[in-house]
C-alpha cells in the first residue's frame, strides 16, 4: 500500500526551476531514500511532501490524503536540517513540550520519552539546557522528537548529518525496526553507505530524478559494484 504518492511534482520560485516534474512513492513497510548533493532539490522535496511548500505542478498524497493538511501534518515524523528547538529549554524539557502537541499524555507519554532519549543517547544529558548543547547533540534531540509520538509516516532530511557513526549505526537500526513495523520512510541523503540501507533509491541531479530503483537493480542496471558508481555512472554527482 502507498503511504506517500508523489505525481508530476515540480517546483519553481520565481523564474528559477528548483525540480522538474517527477513521480514516484512510498510504500507502507518501505525506506525510500532521495540521493543527491547539496542543492540538489531534496529539501524542496521533503518540504512539499510535509506541506511545508506548495507544488508549482503535480500532486502530493500522504495518507491518501491531498497534501498540504495539518491533520496529516501532525501524523507525520518530520526532521528538518534545521533544529526546532528552545534553546533556554532542558532537553526533556523540549521532549515533553513536543510530545504534549502531538496530544501525548500521561504513562504513555513519560514511556516513550524515556524510550527515546534512550535511543539517541541523550538520558545523561536530559536536564540540561539545549543551549549548552553541541550541533551533533542537537541532531539527536531533534530526532528524538521525530519518533516520540510514534508516527508511521516519516520524512527525514540527511537525519544523522554531524552524528558520530555509532549513534548513525543504531538509528539506522532504529529505522530499520519502524520499516519492520510498517512505517513508510523517506529519506534524504548525500552518504553512501547510507544509500545501500534503503529499498529503493530515487537519485536526484540539479532538479531531476535520474533514476529509481533497488540499490542491487541500480547497481546491476549500471554494472556497478557500489551506489556511489551508479551515481556517477548515471551523470549525477556525488560533491
Amino acid at each position: 500500500m502507498d503511504k506517500i504518492e508523489v505525481r508530476e511534482v515540480s517546483k519553481r520560485f520565481s523564474s528559477k526551476t528548483v525540480l522538474e516534474p517527477l513521480t514516484f512513492s512510498v510504500k507502507q513497510g518501505e525506506i525510500f531514500g532521495i540521493l543527491g548533493p547539496s542543492g540538489s532539490g531534496k529539501t524542496t522535496l521533503i518540504k512539499m511532501m510535509i506541506g511545508m511548500l506548495k507544488p508549482s505542478t503535480g500532486t502530493v498524497t500522504v495518507c491518501q490524503t491531498s497534501m498540504p493538511n495539518l491533520n496529516v501534518f501532525h501524523q507525520i515524523g518530520y526532521m528538518g536540517q534545521a533544529d526546532a528547538l528552545y534553546e533556554d529549554l532542558t532537553a526533556r524539557e523540549n521532549l515533553s513540550f513536543f510530545a504534549g502537541l502531538f496530544g501525548m499524555k500521561g504513562k504513555r507519554k513519560r514511556e516513550r520519552m524515556v524510550q527515546v532519549l534512550h535511543l539517541v543517547d541523550l538520558t545523561e544529558h536530559a536536564e540540561k539546557k539545549v543551549s549548552a548543547f553541541s550541533g551533533g547533540m542537537k541532531r539527536r534531540l531533534s530526532l528524538a522528537i521525530t519518533l516520540v509520538h510514534q508516527p508511521n509516516v516519516f520524512a527525514l532530511d540527511e537525519p544523522t548529518v554531524g552524528i558520530d557513526p555509532v549513534l548513525r549505526r543504531a538509528i539506522w537500526g532504529e529505522l530499520g525496526r519502524l520499516k519492520e513495523n510498517g512505517a513508510a520512510i523517506l529519506v534524504t541523503t548525500h552518504v553512501m553507505d547510507e544509500a545501500e540501507k534503503c529499498d529503493r533509491l530515487g537519485l536526484i541531479r540539479d532538479g531531476q530524478m535520474i533514476d529509481i530503483g533497488s540499490p542491487q537493480e541500480l547497481m546491476n542496471k549500471y554494472e556497478a559494484t557500489s551506489i556511489e558508481d551508479v551515481f556517477l555512472l548515471s551523470g549525477g554527482d556525488t560533491k
